[in-house]
């Protein structure tokens, strides 16, 4: 697996997701980083950063109940919660369902034990009152009274999954914040990381001339004069903007 910069995932965390969607496209033409359809469960607890570590799930065949528990040694929601390292994310493909919570308090209380950033599912959850009292970050489509196992099947961990109509590897960097998750390629993110805390930091001059008055024409998205400007600005030591 790629080795990442030492402060790449440090950096990361002060960059938004609109900020590094904004940026796979600039360096990559990536316009499908961002799961669809997923959002916060609590948008006060929204942010995370951290590899992927992939769950899959498949639409339920009753025969094969009993693999779909947890306490089944093969099982793959089991596999991936107990081995997944301290400070990934875990990232499952539910293809869409919300006929059942793939997660729920017991096993979140396992996951946050264990060290685990935070969740990206494209389905449900349960037990979210209990879920909004505990400190997991969970992103996902919504939530549900019944087991996984109501509608679905865990069938692999540690596999290219899609999640959100994103595709995801084992390694990937996933981002969270109040707008939702991004995915970025693993051998892409020590750039993203830094480009994108430059284009943080220039906007937030950018964004303190606005509020002063100044027209976006030229100047928003940033030009030529806009850097050269920010450059000034920051070796007059960044002082107070204020409106003309």
């Amino acid at each position: 697996m790629i080795e990442l910069a030492a402060d790449t995932l440090d950096t990361l965390r002060q960059v938004s997701t609109a900020t590094i969607t904004a940026q796979l496209i600039k360096i990559a033409g990536m316009r499908s980083r961002s799961p669809r359809g997923i959002a916060p469960l609590d948008r006060k607890r929204a942010r995370f950063v951290g590899p992927a570590v992939t769950l899959r799930y498949a639409p339920m065949r009753e025969d094969l109940d009993g693999r779909a528990s947890t306490v089944h040694p093969d099982n793959p929601t089991r596999q991936a919660i107990e081995t997944a390292p301290p400070g990934s994310v875990l990232v499952i493909d539910m293809g869409g369902s919300i006929g059942g919570g793939a997660i729920g308090d017991i096993l979140a209380a396992r996951l946050i034990f264990r060290g685990i950033a935070g969740i990206v599912a494209d389905g449900a959850m349960r037990d979210v009152g209990p879920l909004a009292e505990m400190t997991m970050p969970i992103h996902c489509r919504g939530s549900a009274p019944p087991p996984s196992s109501g509608a679905l099947l865990a069938v692999g961990t540690g596999e290219a999954i899609g999640c959100g109509g994103a595709l995801v590897e084992p390694g990937d960097i996933v981002c969270a914040d109040e707008d939702g998750a991004v995915i970025i390629p693993r051998h892409l993110a020590d750039k993203v990381a830094i480009d994108g805390l430059e284009q943080e930091l220039i906007e937030v001059f950018i964004k303190a001339r606005v509020l002063a008055g100044e027209p976006i024409d030229g100047f928003y998205p940033a030009t030529a004069r806009t850097k050269a400007e920010y450059q000034a600005w920051i070796t007059a030591g960044r002082p107070a903007i204020v409106r003309p």
